[in-house]
């Protein structure tokens, strides 16, 4: 039933509007990725990522479908990938404000 209801409304658009909500989809997966899809990105396998965090195999398919991890596992494992992690605060009345050294030991002033 639901299948149907989404069918119908998927065809109630055009072929120029579908090509457009399918190009946004695009951009927006890009922006939003998780831990397994930037892993994947990177051509890494959880078995390559655990030999890189000495860690289990089984600990990194943990570590990715989790929603809540320290920051400090989350560092370690982007770090791993060859990212960094930047945490930002937003407050709706002022500018974005970086938090330098959040859950970096090295970067405390």
């Amino acid at each position: 039933m639901k299948g149907e209801h989404l069918q119908k409304f998927w065809n109630a658009f055009s072929k120029a509007e579908k090509a457009e909500i399918k190009k946004r989809y695009k951009t927006l997966r890009q922006e939003y990725l998780t831990l397994q899809d930037l892993r994947k990105a990177r051509s890494l396998t959880q078995e390559r990522m655990a030999e890189m965090l000495h860690i289990k195999q089984e600990n990194v398919s943990r570590i990715e479908k989790r929603s809540d991890l320290l920051l400090s596992t989350l560092r370690s494992y982007v770090e791993a990938m060859g990212g960094s992690i930047k945490l930002t605060v937003e407050f709706p009345d002022r500018p974005p404000v970086a938090l330098l050294g959040f859950g970096d030991p090295a970067q405390h002033p």
